[in-house]
């Protein structure tokens, strides 16, 4: 057993995925989490690796989608959060969505049920000091101000963020099955995993003309609001253009609607957001209206005339810093490097790709405790992608937080760049080569784990 204790500042999903990492490897951890004392203003739950803007970890196709591969790649590295996502799965078609009480539930007893693991209850209001030893800050994008501050004040202007929304989660209930159904596109998963609300071309137009008309909530003066691109609001989304809907979370691909025989023109899809099914997620449609205006404007939707919402959409501020200039390779803090950064506080962004980032954070730090030389993760691997996208930026100045997507993974055999134009293999041929190849590279690198 190793006598040195390592600090991690936050029991998110990559604060709870670092303590996992370093505990089971046999290293002493305390988490400092200033919940149930203190809330962001986005978490309700007292519970570690609280799930946010949506109760879905997105595609589990490991062969391929870039996110299914990070899925993969963690199930066999040995991932709290995939485990307990695997065992709190609800249904959502070809993605992994969780129940999302029981999911946080699960990774809480397994945390404070380690022999290893304790708890502090408490906010963190300054940086860890040398005499902590390591510590890992997995704040989050929604660090306190009372953090934020002493960060600022040692890396400077190096900080940046930008403005996420969340979707309303309505009760099943109260949806009208007079007009919406039951089906996945293309009758992926089971047909429950999703429920749909239809319109026809006159109704979606109307909408989208009541999306923009509605009241949004404020900023002040000096916020200039910048949102995640794979994540805008909807009425964002609807402002670029009449028919972007129609392309995004409103498309009717796949769908036909057994009351008509027809494919709609447009819909909204209500996934499953908890193991009961009691409770039913706006797909995509989170926003940044006011609540009485998410009200009448939702319930224009064929289907939610008479929703009752169990919760509204809404909007916080994301903070991230600019890693690729302030971290190291093994995610210290150039400056102090007895810090660590894990999770999307470094930039990216995601629910696996922060739980991946602390399993990363985690095991360098238990590496060092251990006095072993820790391996980084092969570069061909969504592990190793999304470690590039933080330490290795090439776009420094124009850095931003990044989902997992094999536009970071580099080219595969038979992808090359010719007279400065790129010819790559195509369709899902190429996914499923960068997936064989990153499952094949991670071999090597899990045995060193």
């Amino acid at each position: 057993m190793n006598e040195t204790t390592v600090h991690i500042i936050g029991a998110g999903l990559a604060g709870s995925e670092a303590a996992w990492q370093l505990a089971t490897r046999g290293v002493k951890t305390i988490i400092h989490e200033m919940k149930p004392h203190k809330f962001s203003p986005a978490h309700k739950s007292a519970d570690c690796a609280e799930l946010v803007c949506s109760n879905s970890l997105r595609s589990d196709d490991y062969e391929h989608n870039a996110v299914g591969l990070m899925h993969e790649e963690m199930r066999r590295v040995g991932s709290l959060i995939m485990e307990c996502a695997d065992a709190c799965r609800v249904p959502a078609g070809g993605a992994l969505a969780v129940d999302r009480e029981a999911f946080a539930q699960m990774v809480t007893q397994k945390l404070r049920s380690h022999p290893n693991i304790s708890f502090v209850e408490e906010e963190v209001c300054a940086l860890p000091p040398k005499e902590w030893g390591e510590s890992i800050i997995a704040t989050g994008p929604l660090t306190s101000d009372a953090l934020i501050k002493p960060i600022l004040e040692h890396i400077g202007n190096q900080t940046l963020s930008f403005y996420d929304a969340i979707a309303p989660v309505v009760y099943k209930e109260s949806i009208d099955f007079g007009k919406a159904w039951y089906q996945s596109r293309y009758d992926k998963g089971d047909k429950f995993d999703y429920i749909n609300c239809p319109m026809d071309k006159d109704e979606y137009y109307q909408f989208v003309e009541e999306l923009l008309k509605g009241e949004q909530v404020s900023f002040h003066d000096w916020e200039k609001p910048t949102f995640f691109e794979g994540c805008l609001p909807v009425e964002v989304m609807a402002s670029r253009g009449k028919d972007t809907l129609l392309y995004g979370p409103m498309k009717p691909v796949g769908l036909t609607n057994p009351h008509t025989g027809k494919r709609p023109y447009a819909v909204v899809q209500l996934r499953q957001d908890n193991r009961e099914d009691t409770l039913r997620n706006m797909v995509g449609f989170q926003t940044k209206l006011k609540y009485g205006e998410q009200q009448r404007i939702f319930r224009t939707i064929p289907g939610l005339e008479n929703a009752e919402f169990a919760r509204l959409g809404g909007i916080h501020k994301n903070t991230f810093i600019k890693s690729p200039v302030l971290l190291d390779k093994f995610l210290r803090l150039k400056s102090l490097p007895h810090l660590r950064f894990a999770g999307q506080i470094t930039g990216c962004e995601g629910y696996i790709e922060s739980a991946a980032v602390g399993f990363l954070s985690g095991y360098f730090a238990a590496c060092s405790q251990l006095g072993k030389d820790a391996i980084l993760p092969p570069r061909t691997t969504a592990f190793g992608a999304m470690h590039a996208h933080l330490t290795d930026c090439v776009n420094i100045e124009d850095y931003q937080p990044m989902n997992i997507n094999f536009g970071i993974f580099p080219l595969i055999n038979g992808e090359t760049t010719v007279n400065g134009k790129f010819k790559k293999i195509k369709g899902m041929d190429r996914k499923k080569a960068y997936s064989k190849r990153a499952l094949k590279d991670l071999v090597a690198w899990q045995k060193e784990l």
